[in-house]
């Protein structure tokens, strides 16, 4: 019954939306709150540095282009030149990446959506960093460039692909140091200048992953957290976990995870590839099955209680284990952050009024 099209699927989407506000596993966990001691010091710094920077490059993840914006930090950030490096594009949904240039755009913001560990992509990134500074390029001996973000977005993996076309690229005197990269929010800790060119003076400085003090919309902690900006034992696993089933509604899950015709392979090599077969079949399976309203919250939760007794079977994860459901989360969520479950992009594109 719950399978309208047309103009019934906006009137749906807004409907899942508010329940997943509502829903216990949203509210009774509470505001998401990620602030260690050293991003207090950060900002601070960071505010201080942006006063004498010429062009702030803001690295953004492309699967959440605006939860992922730093919203105490932007009535800074759009007093400067700057470029918003939507990183990860491999990981997000060409078909709806081009909507989100588009809607910078509109806006009179420099986009760039990037993947930090190509160099042909960072390429294009400093021939647009260039661009907004040529004037500046003539004139100053010495120019600062800042990198900036919330932790996990790939500004270090940024600032290393920086060096290695930079040094090949420019008479660069002192060995470059390499930026610390780590697959947990929060490696980088202290604010660290590097030195790129010469003719003028290039500096980039390469800043601490910083969130807002209390993100107050539920809903943007759990997408940070889902992303991997706010530490897993920060949010729990599960409640992640329970967050992206009920983020993908009917309509579009069954999409998104239809499985593959091909039968699932038995070769060691390709295991994951099964793995993956067999977790886009449990939840397509699942949710064609499904004869409840999402738009209810009782009928919600109940889906994503069988979705993650699907999941369990999938993943081959035994039912006596106590810890069955953390080890259910753990992997599923490996499986959407590396790709493998396909691109996505969580938050949606704000209208982009086109009256004169």
């Amino acid at each position: 019954m719950g399978r309208g099209g047309g103009g019934g699927g906006s009137s749906a989407k807004a409907a899942v939306k508010k329940a997943l506000g509502e829903m216990d596993f949203n509210s009774s966990g509470g505001a998401v709150n990620w602030f260690p001691g050293h991003m207090a010091a950060a900002t601070r710094v960071i505010r201080d540095r942006l006063k004498v920077s010429d062009l702030v490059i803001e690295v953004r993840d492309s699967r959440i282009p605006l939860s992922s914006a730093n919203a105490d930090l932007q009535p800074h950030l759009s007093k400067k030149k700057r470029v918003i490096a939507l990183n990860k594009k491999d990981l997000a949904n060409p078909n709806v990446m081009h909507k989100w240039t588009h809607y910078f755009d509109s806006r009179g913001q420099d986009c760039l959506p990037i993947n930090a560990h190509s160099k042909s992509s960072v390429k294009k990134l400093l021939d647009l960093a260039e661009l907004k500074l040529k004037e500046k390029i003539s004139r100053e001996p010495t120019l600062l460039v800042m990198v900036v973000g919330v932790p996990n977005v790939g500004k270090s993996a940024l600032i290393n692909s920086i060096h290695q076309i930079a040094s090949s690229r420019f008479p660069v005197q002192e060995k470059i140091k390499r930026a610390t990269v780590g697959p947990l929010p929060g490696v980088t800790q202290d604010i660290a200048g590097f030195k790129i060119a010469h003719h003028p003076s290039i500096y980039v400085l390469d800043t601490p992953g910083v969130l807002v003090p209390s993100i107050p919309d539920i809903e943007t902690g759990l997408k940070l957290a889902l992303a991997g900006s706010v530490k897993d034992s920060v949010v729990g696993e599960e409640r992640i976990a329970q967050y992206l089933l009920a983020k993908k509604s009917k309509n579009t899950i069954l999409k998104i995870f239809r499985p593959k015709k091909k039968p699932p392979n038995v070769s060691d090599i390709l295991y994951i590839e099964d793995m993956v077969t067999e977790v886009q079949r449990a939840l397509y399976f699942s949710l064609s099955e499904f004869d409840g309203n999402v738009e209810n919250e009782n009928d919600l939760e109940c889906l994503i209680e069988q979705q993650f007794e699907a999941l369990q079977k999938a993943l081959k994860i035994p039912h006596k284990s106590s810890e069955a459901r953390i080890m259910v989360s753990k992997k599923f969520l490996t499986l959407f952050r590396t790709g493998k479950l396909g691109p996505f992009i969580l938050d949606d594109v704000p209208e982009v009024n086109t009256a004169s």
